[in-house]
């Protein structure tokens, strides 16, 4: 047994993946000193060939990964703030995630794009506190979001190996989760969501960090409600047999997502659940309010983001 963080894990998977084949390789500032942590150690292991720090230009880092997917290389993308996808969107949603579709499968772009932080951090204000999974979801590339130290690991090593696009949000409120592991890290299948806990009642489908709210909750309501939380892992492709699979059991429905309200994740379960699955009660979504820009001011910052007493709350509404 042994107890690894959340960020461990992300180094552990990307120094595997770097030792176990040459064709993997990393472009980011600051990789080599590895300050988001996921790079620690690395460029002297494998050597700046293949640790590249590059300079301060994520359009230019981009395409250079890029480059390196349809040559043939695998390359690993850092973004250390969220908000910086929004300038790389049209290389990834536009060019990287088509080339295959495009050429009837004759180029390969096996990129894996890695944002360790995502979300808010305390006093990182409106510019770096964003949690755009949704927008990636929305244009078809694989999008995974991890929540424990053993999934960061299992679905980064997936994201590697696999032959599209994929990006992998970190949330910034799940790097300091520990897990003890009791076995061999290994992949996890892209596409497959896990029963954190099972449950009766009501179904909460908790995305990332939330979901150690969610089992919070389910806790608190023992005895009360008998809370299953499901967490997605994968927001695309989601994995809606699962999903569905759970509902036939609690008839209830509850999301916890850290994105704002329109258009976002949890607007895509609730709707796929209503149009598959018989409901006993409206279901319920705790997010983000719609348009959220996250101040600076931490009181703010954190009345903003979904909370446990939220939660707490839906789950109430869809029981009564």
């Amino acid at each position: 047994m042994s107890l690894v963080s959340y960020t461990k894990a992300l180094n552990r998977a990307l120094g595997d993946a770097l030792a176990a084949d040459e064709a993997v390789c990393v472009f980011g500032e600051d990789v080599g000193a590895g300050l988001a942590g996921m790079t620690l150690g690395l460029q002297s292991r494998f050597g700046a060939q293949r640790v590249v720090d590059t300079p301060l230009s994520e359009q230019a880092f981009t395409s250079v990964g890029i480059g390196a997917a349809l040559a043939g290389r695998r390359p690993v993308i850092e973004l250390q703030i969220p908000s910086l996808l929004y300038l790389v969107f049209e290389q990834l949603a536009n060019q990287a995630h088509k080339f295959s579709l495009m050429t009837g499968g004759q180029a390969r772009v096996s990129l894996t794009v890695v944002v360790p932080g995502s979300g808010s951090r305390a006093g990182w204000a409106g510019q770096h506190s964003d949690q755009p999974y949704s927008l990636f979801a929305h244009v078809g590339i694989k999008t995974v979001v991890p929540a424990t130290p053993s999934d960061a690991y299992g679905l980064l090593t997936s994201a590697i190996a696999d032959d599209d696009p994929v990006v992998l949000f970190a949330p910034a409120a799940a790097l300091g989760v520990r897990e003890d592991v009791t076995a061999p890290l290994g992949p996890v299948p892209l596409g497959s969501a896990r029963i954190r806990r099972p449950g009766r009642d009501v179904t909460v489908v908790a995305v990332g960090h939330l979901v150690h709210d969610a089992l919070w909750a389910a806790q608190e309501l023992a005895g009360e409600v008998d809370v299953e939380v499901l967490d997605p892992r994968t927001l695309y492709p989601f994995d809606f047999p699962a999903l569905a699979r759970s509902l036939r059991r609690t008839g209830r429905l509850v999301v916890l997502d850290d994105a704002n309200r329109s258009c976002g994740f949890a607007a895509e379960v609730l709707a796929s659940a209503v149009e598959a699955v018989p409901l006993l009660a409206p279901p319920r979504r705790v997010t983000r309010p719609d348009g959220t820009v996250l101040p600076f001011a931490l009181d703010l910052d954190r009345a903003l983001q979904p909370g446990r007493d939220q939660l707490l709350d839906a789950i109430r509404s869809v029981m009564a």
